[in-house]
């Protein structure tokens, strides 16, 4: 059965209330295509009668998987590689230059997904610096708890890795675990996994030197973008740098920020009396 009208609108409504996140109108394909899944886990033959059981009987878990569910996107290793390369050929040295020797600095992945792309931070750095575990600490964040626990876990698939993570160093930073790859203790000690709501007032955080905030905004209508611009430079350093994704820009959204080429990539810096 084609979901419905009222189902699509009633999933709308409360994605919108729990994330901020705006399914535009056609999107019901992606709808039925996310909660197929949770569906047929619960017994139901197709995600209308899912949805119907859910919004006139109301169940906590069920909101939550739907909203996780649809708010969940793709992820993979050294994606839109560029601003990685920004962070250990120009960020990296410019802030280990302005700190302290004993200085922490501190990267927020703010959209973290399964985990891709704090780990790949932290291989970059303990290729990069000797002292990485000591120097460089990790904050990954994500709206699911599913993807926390599994960002947690640091554990991959073979496919997963297939996506973009380099043999080398899949060889020098992970291990075997069964039919998967596990990331090595050491690197899963720089990052520190937990769930977050960009949308909704942010847990005390920081200072951040970097933030990797990418393929986000785009998801959020302006006020939202805005709202959650605000909050993120609330807790960063005043020289800290800010990544967007490549479709992503602060202009036109929010003028209290500098946008800087950083080799082949764009990043963001807080401007001084804004």
């Amino acid at each position: 059965m084609t979901l419905t009208t009222t189902s699509f609108d009633w999933v709308r409504a409360l994605v919108h209330k729990e994330s901020a996140i705006v399914l535009q109108p056609g999107k019901e394909y992606l709808v039925e295509a996310r909660l197929l899944p949770i569906a047929r886990e619960k017994g139901m033959p197709d995600v209308t009668q899912f949805v119907e059981s859910v919004r006139t009987r109301p169940d906590a878990d069920c909101n939550r998987r739907i909203v996780e569910a649809l708010t969940t996107n793709e992820t993979s290793w050294f994606r839109d590689g560029d601003p990685f390369t920004a962070l250990t050929s120009t960020v990296m040295p410019s802030l280990l230059a302005a700190r302290g020797p004993n200085e922490r600095l501190q990267i927020w992945s703010a959209a973290c997904s399964s985990g891709q792309e704090p780990y790949t931070i932290a291989m970059l750095l303990e290729d990069a610096l000797p002292n990485a575990a000591t120097r460089v600490s990790i904050t990954a964040t994500d709206l699911s708890r599913e993807m926390v626990t599994r960002t947690r876990a640091g554990r991959f698939s073979q496919l997963e890795v297939n996506r973009g993570l380099p043999a080398p160093m899949l060889v020098r930073h992970f291990v075997r675990a069964g039919n998967e790859w596990e990331v090595a203790p050491a690197l899963r000690r720089m990052v520190t996994a937990s769930e977050c709501n960009l949308a909704a007032p942010l847990p005390r955080m920081g200072p951040f030197d970097v933030v990797y905030l990418r393929n986000v905004l785009i998801y959020f209508d302006l006020p939202t973008k805005q709202a959650i611009l605000r909050r993120v430079r609330d807790l960063m350093r005043p020289d800290g740098w800010l990544f967007l994704g490549a479709a992503e820009t602060t202009l036109g959204v929010d003028d209290s920020w500098e946008r800087v080429v950083v080799g082949r990539s764009s990043a963001y810096r807080p401007l001084k009396g804004k």
